[in-house]
């Protein structure tokens, strides 16, 4: 008797009535699912109004050629699909030159602020970190305020030092160095290399041809002075907040981890590279992600210290998107490029995080080895 009530399905039986259904979702944790959305209901009703509609009309826009007058959602406004996206890319024109010169400068500020900041924060947290060092928390506050200053403030402070006759030439002159022009040249600094050595004009190989309107004389150019200017704040204001983010890090690896790999003769190199950065690897993917986004959003610098000049080398895709839309009434365009630049940072982001996730070499071997299995896929 008890096997067989034991064997019994879970679905029983009563006789002459059939199968008998037990409840579902009964007991005490019934409703928990129906309490969970009621408490997140006030959040995602403000996300979705503030946050998911403003981004679904801005997709709205820029697939029309509204100019700003009235309102974008009427039947007046010209529906022109993807025309404003495919100007970007495929049409040769003013857009697609001014768009890929954009990209060209962003390309070259992400690829020196990010490896640089991210070096600098995490010594800088190594320092600050260190129990020898004598006045850590004043270490720790001068290394971090910039990062709370105002960006307005910092980039006007910057654009007197970096004047023709400001503090950074004056050093430069000290030394015997002539500083260029820093908000005037518009040569890059691959450019200005060459020229010191007599490279003047660009071979013919170089200035004919190229993709996306410009030349590959032009995309080989490097970030200009001024640029390098902008890059140098960057830098210098973002540090201290991804000094802090390693801070954390490092205070949460295991002390002694680190005296076992100094008892066993590591030296200091050694253990940074085998036992400190391998536990940090969670926050260097968080700190280059931030600084990605970071980096391909810049905008407040460039709208303060240069407004893209000089010749367009400062020229950024988020200062484009504000000054196509707000400065030429073209808010379609705007909104197209807006959208761009947030697939770029989604690619990137999804690369970068497939490129520095943890790898199992164990489950790998684990995978190759096991039998493939007939009838499933």
């Amino acid at each position: 008797m008890a096997i067989d009530v034991l064997a019994e399905p879970s679905g029983s039986t009563d006789a002459g009535t059939g199968p008998v259904r037990r409840g579902r979702g009964r007991g005490i944790r019934s409703n928990e699912a129906a309490a969970g959305w009621l408490f997140v209901a006030p959040v995602v009703a403000i996300l979705g109004l503030f946050l998911l509609l403003p981004i679904l009309m801005a997709l709205w826009v820029s697939l029309t050629d509204w100019n700003g007058q009235g309102s974008p959602f009427t039947g007046g406004v010209p529906f022109v699909g993807t025309d404003n996206y495919t100007k970007l890319f495929t049409e040769g024109g003013l857009a697609q030159r001014d768009f890929m010169t954009a990209l060209r400068n962003n390309f070259y500020y992400v690829l020196i602020v990010v490896p640089v900041q991210t070096a600098l924060a995490l010594g800088l947290a190594l320092v600050v970190n260190s129990r020898m060092l004598k006045g850590r928390s004043f270490f720790r506050t001068a290394f971090y305020f910039p990062s709370v200053t105002s960006s307005v403030a910092i980039s006007v402070v910057f654009l007197f030092m970096f004047s023709s006759s400001g503090a950074v030439n004056s050093l430069l002159g000290a030394f015997g160095i002539d500083g260029p022009q820093w908000f005037a040249d518009s040569r890059g600094v691959l450019h200005l290399l060459l020229g010191a050595v007599g490279v003047d004009t660009p071979p013919a190989a170089l200035a004919d041809g190229g993709p996306f309107g410009l030349s590959w004389w032009e995309w080989f150019a490097g970030p200009s002075v001024a640029m390098c200017a902008i890059i140098t704040l960057a830098v210098w204001t973002t540090s201290g907040t991804f000094m802090l983010i390693f801070l954390a890090a490092l205070q949460n690896v295991p002390v002694a981890l680190d005296e076992a790999s100094l008892l066993d003769g590591a030296s200091r190199r050694q253990r940074l590279r085998y036992v400190t950065l391998p536990m940090i690897r969670p926050t260097m993917f968080l700190v280059l992600t931030l600084g990605l986004i970071g980096t391909w959003q810049v905008f407040d610098q460039i709208y303060v210290m240069s407004q893209g000049d000089p010749a367009k080398t400062t020229l950024t895709p988020a200062f484009l998107s504000y000054r196509t839309a707000f400065r030429d009434f073209d808010y379609g365009s705007g909104a197209a490029i807006s959208f761009v630049l947030f697939l770029i940072i989604i690619v990137l982001t999804l690369l970068q995080r497939r490129l520095l996730r943890e790898r199992d070499p164990a489950a790998g071997r684990r995978a190759r080895r096991r039998p493939h299995s007939p009838g499933r896929f």
